[in-house]
C-alpha cells in the first residue's frame, strides 16, 4: 500500500518563528503524521502572496498561516476558499481573547516580536552575561546574575542558561568539580537565585562516556566510574542543601523543561525579596 502524501503550507509575512513553533508542538501529538511541509516566510506583497497561492494550488493541503496584514489575509483567505482547502489562522485566538481584555484592536503590524526594542537589547546582553560567565568565569560579576546554576559537569548547566539568555534572563554557571573549591563570591551574592542542577547516575555516567569518546579520552576514569559519579551528585545535593539552593533533578526534563522551572523559581524569588524590602521599610 502507498503512503498518501499529505501536504502542509505554512504561511507568514515574518520569519514564520512563532508559526513553525507551534506547529511543532502540534505535530508530535501525531506520531505517525509526517507531512510534507511549504514554508511561506516574509510575504508581504500581493505579488508573494500570487507565488503562495500558486504553490498550495499545486500541492493542496492545509494552510496554517499568521498573517497580520489585513489586505493580504483576505488575499490569502479568498485563494484558499477558490481552492477549496482548509485554512487556519493560529493567531486569530489568542489576538481575539487580547482585544477583548484590553479593550483594543492589536496594530496588525508583522514581525513586531522582532523590533530593536529594549527587550531586544536585554536579551543581547543577557547572552553576553551567559558566555562571559560560562563554566565559573567571572565570579566577581557573580551578584550582577539574575540566575546562578550549579552542577557537576554535564548536568545540563550551559545550554538551560543560554535558553534563559534568550528569554532576557541573565544567568551564570558554576560547575561542581571533586577538589576544586568554589569562588568564594558565589556564597556572598545577594540578589540572584541560586539553582543546583542533578541528573541521575547512570545516564550521566553515559553522557560522560559518549563525551569522552567524542574527544579521544580514556574512559577509565573517576569521571565515568558510577560510585564516584554518585558521590559527586550527594556533594552536590549536600551542598545545595546547607545553603537552602533549591534543585532540579533534569534528568527526563527537556532544557526547555528546566528552563520553564527556573523562570518560575525566579518569579517567586523575586516577589520574596521585594516582600522582604517592604518588611524592612515598614519596620525600619
Amino acid at each position: 500500500m502507498g503512503t498518501t502524501q499529505l501536504h502542509l503550507h505554512l504561511v507568514s509575512d515574518a520569519t514564520g518563528e512563532t508559526l513553525n513553533s507551534v506547529t511543532r508542538a502540534c505535530l508530535v501529538q501525531f506520531e505517525r503524521a509526517h507531512p510534507i511541509e511549504h514554508h511561506w516566510t516574509l510575504i508581504r506583497t500581493n505579488g508573494q502572496m500570487d507565488k503562495v497561492l500558486a504553490g498550495i494550488e499545486a500541492h493542496p493541503g492545509l494552510v496554517l498561516f499568521t498573517v497580520v496584514n489585513d489586505r493580504l489575509r483576505q488575499h490569502l483567505l479568498e485563494g484558499c476558499r477558490r481552492l477549496g482547502v482548509k485554512f487556519v489562522s493560529v493567531l486569530d485566538p489568542i489576538m481575539g481573547a487580547l482585544t477583548d481584555h484590553f479593550g483594543q484592536a492589536g496594530r496588525g503590524q508583522s514581525g513586531r516580536q522582532h523590533a530593536l526594542d529594549a527587550e531586544y537589547f536585554d536579551r543581547i546582553a543577557a547572552m553576553d552575561f551567559a558566555l562571559t560567565h560560562d563554566d565559573g568565569q567571572s565570579a566577581r560579576s557573580y551578584d550582577d546574575a539574575d540566575v546562578i546554576l550549579l552542577g557537576v559537569s554535564r548536568s545540563s548547566k550551559t545550554p538551560t542558561c543560554i535558553y534563559l539568555a534568550n528569554r532576557g534572563i541573565k544567568a551564570a554557571n558554576v560547575p561542581l568539580v571533586p577538589g576544586c573549591p568554589l569562588p568564594p563570591e558565589l556564597f556572598l551574592v545577594k540578589k540572584p537565585l541560586v539553582v543546583g542542577l542533578t541528573k541521575d547516575v547512570n545516564q550521566l555516567v553515559q553522557i560522560r562516556r559518549n563525551r569522552l569518546a567524542m574527544i579521544a579520552k580514556d574512559e577509565e576514569s573517576d569521571y565515568v566510574d558510577p560510585q564516584s559519579v554518585r558521590e559527586e551528585i550527594a556533594q552536590a545535593r549536600r551542598l545545595c542543601t546547607e545553603h537552602n539552593w533549591p534543585i532540579i533533578d533534569v534528568t527526563r526534563r527537556s532544557i526547555e523543561e528546566t528552563a520553564a522551572t527556573i523562570i518560575q523559581m525566579l518569579s517567586e524569588h523575586r516577589d520574596a525579596m521585594v516582600s522582604a524590602t517592604d518588611l524592612a521599610v515598614a519596620n525600619d
